[in-house]
């Protein structure tokens, strides 16, 4: 295998801890609505994470985040500080969280509206959600990163959106990145590096409504679409298994 190790005991961790990430994803979701700031929102996921006895990885000195989550709204598309901001009917909003439990970690994102998405909106939001599940469905025990770069750019190309290249998944579990490190959302069937039954890697398509390329922000860890169109993000941490997946971060 590419990555480090892991025992019964810490796949165990990582599937307790997924759970518990799915859990506060998923009643993230009922506290987005208008008005409500980014810090609110930071503030509500830091007190989930406590309450369930994990902890929030991008508080930690691994990362040094100033935040519990990254909240990124509308052009930006990953790692966004939460600020006070309020957030807008209309606004598309992305929200990337990684907690350890027991020692080991799991990274999971979603993208939603807050209210009622346009048609542009929704297609983004499908097409990107569909292209994570196409480089899952990929993975039928040990797997070439290519196959599941390939499968999620065939989505994403059919559905005529802008693939962010240089913004990849990665393994994860004894450290939020460890190897395999490049796991991108393009590429070619049959080639890369093979990944081998117990690796536990995180998948992340990011996609826009207009072109690939990104810029870095001011504040040093926004990255937004340089031609300033909306961008949409879905991940999973998931397990190889012997004929497939098992989704971590899924309830």
């Amino acid at each position: 295998m590419i990555g480090p190790h892991k025992t019964p005991a810490e796949v165990q961790a990582m599937r307790d801890g997924g759970k518990i990430l799915a859990t506060i994803l998923r009643d993230l979701r009922e506290q987005v609505k208008p008005g409500v700031t980014e810090k609110e929102l930071d503030d509500w996921v830091g007190a989930e994470i406590a309450r369930h006895g994990a902890i929030a990885t991008y508080k930690t000195d691994e990362v040094k985040f100033p935040g519990n989550i990254c909240i990124s709204v509308n052009e930006q598309i990953v790692h966004s500080i939460p600020t006070d901001y309020a957030l807008q009917e209309g606004d598309l909003v992305s929200f990337d969280l990684v907690i350890e439990y027991n020692g080991m970690k799991t990274d999971s994102a979603f993208s939603m509206v807050v209210g009622t998405p346009t048609s542009a909106q929704k297609h983004l939001l499908q097409a990107t959600e569909r292209s994570l599940y196409a480089g899952i469905d990929a993975i039928k025990g040990p797997t070439r990163v290519g196959d599941i770069g390939a499968a999620i750019e065939a989505v994403l190309r059919g559905a005529k959106l802008g693939i962010i290249r240089e913004l990849v998944g990665h393994g994860v579990g004894h450290e939020m990145h460890q190897e395999p490190y490049d796991i991108a959302n393009y590429g070619r069937k049959g080639t890369g590096l093979l990944l081998g039954v117990g690796e536990t890697i995180a998948i992340e398509p990011m996609a826009t409504l207009g072109k690939e390329k990104i810029v870095t922000e001011k504040d040093g860890w926004t990255i937004s679409t340089k031609d300033g169109s909306l961008a949409a993000h879905f991940e999973h941490t998931i397990l190889i298994t012997e004929d497939g997946v098992e989704i971590l971060t899924m309830l």
